[in-house]
């Protein structure tokens, strides 16, 4: 079996402009590289109705079980103002002890030292190991994971464990796995009132007010203290807008975007019927009206410890030689749908260094972050094997 450096690797795949969600052609480039390795690949492309085409990859290697999979992303966020940048974002290039460019963080390294660890992993094995990578984690996640996993539940493909290569660690590599994501829900709110002159308020019905009172009442709702597993949920206005040029003018609409993170204690439903009560009675006692849609990003879920969650932690531990942290902290990820068909948990590079961190300008990994990884990865694999054939 032909092996891959996860450097090498890295750097290649950086190459590709795949800014969220274009494809640039790595899915292809991609496919060939695990077809040497023998993996089976098939590209899935899906479309919405008002979205943008997504290029999706599943590759496996073996037809038995278990099926250990590793699931990622290839889109990348904009590289933002390319002045800023000490390096063409994509055209990575090494300082010191660093890999630069876009997507060296978050996340097609992990994907390189993955595929670097399978091409070293040379020990015969009872079972499968494959790949869902998507091009549609960074944008609306409505053409990626989501719907590959609904297509391996028609083809009635099971995977057994996954293990999504985010970068989940806070300072060190190996400090910290994600077990589990808070929920996430956004509410797009629309409060109308009637316009007119503003030296006539009487003749008028200003929803202005009538918006800063609920948003004062919904930030200040106390939602809950968190739980065992996860924080506590909190609820955030992202956007306020009048539409409105005139100073002379009392607006007929104000709309207003808030964004939840929530924990296990509630359901995007019971949030939903919380925050509609709110709206319908400051609403009806300001004699205005409103409109509420709602996006949910994805519920709360937690994997619960087993033994392969503790080889892995294990593993972890052994080779970084710190301790490995459990926690469901941050935003969401496509675990959030990889859930529904397998247990998962997440694993990967450091993600939030204040310099060179994920989605920032010069965005970067450690040289010798990359080898552990693809190390530690190696290792996971074994692990998992050998354990399973032992059972």
């Amino acid at each position: 079996m032909k092996t891959y450096n996860e450097l090498q690797l890295a750097k290649e795949l950086m190459r590709f402009q795949s800014v969220t969600p274009i494809d640039a052609g790595v899915m292809k480039f991609l496919s060939k590289k695990l077809s040497v390795l023998g993996f089976k690949c098939k590209i899935l492309e899906f479309k919405s109705k008002n979205t943008k085409s997504v290029k999706n990859l599943y590759a496996r290697l073996g037809k038995s079980r278990p099926n250990f999979c590793y699931a990622g992303h290839t889109d990348v966020v904009p590289p933002g103002n390319l002045s800023e940048w000490t390096v063409n974002p994509f055209k990575p290039a090494i300082k010191g002890k660093y890999l630069i460019g876009r997507g060296a963080n978050d996340m097609k390294a992990s994907v390189a030292c993955f595929i670097s660890a399978v091409s070293r992993f040379k020990k015969k094995f009872e079972g499968s190991i494959s790949l869902l990578i998507t091009g549609d984690e960074e944008g609306i996640a409505v053409n990626g994971t989501k719907k590959v996993v609904e297509y391996l539940k028609k083809k009635k493909e099971k995977i057994d464990f996954c293990l999504v290569g985010e970068p989940t660690c806070a300072k060190n590599l190996g400090d910290m796995i994600k077990n589990g994501r808070r929920g996430s829900i956004t509410g797009y709110l629309k409060v109308s009132g009637v316009q007119g002159h503003v030296a006539y308020p009487n003749r008028a019905n200003n929803p202005s007010p009538v918006m800063a009172k609920i948003l004062n009442q919904i930030t200040n709702m106390k939602l809950d203290r968190g739980s065992k597993n996860f924080q506590a949920s909190n609820l955030e206005i992202v956007r306020i807008n009048i539409d409105n040029n005139a100073d002379n003018v009392i607006p007929a609409n104000v709309t207003a975007t808030f964004n939840i993170r929530f924990s296990d204690k509630h359901s995007s439903g019971s949030l939903k019927k919380k925050l509609n009560n709110v709206f319908k009675k400051i609403c009806k006692k300001s004699k205005c009206s409103y409109k509420i849609s709602y996006y949910v990003q994805g519920e709360s879920f937690l994997t619960k410890s087993n033994k392969t969650t503790k080889m892995i932690q294990n593993t972890i531990q052994k080779i970084t030689k710190i301790k490995t942290k459990i926690s469901t902290t941050g935003g969401t990820s496509d675990a959030r749908f990889i859930r529904k068909i397998s247990p998962c948990i997440e694993f990967g590079l450091v993600g939030a260094r204040k310099k060179g961190g994920m989605h920032k300008v010069d965005e970067s990994v450690p040289l010798s972050d990359l080898k552990k990884l693809t190390i530690i990865y190696q290792k996971i694999l074994e692990n998992y094997f050998k354990w399973k054939q032992q059972l």
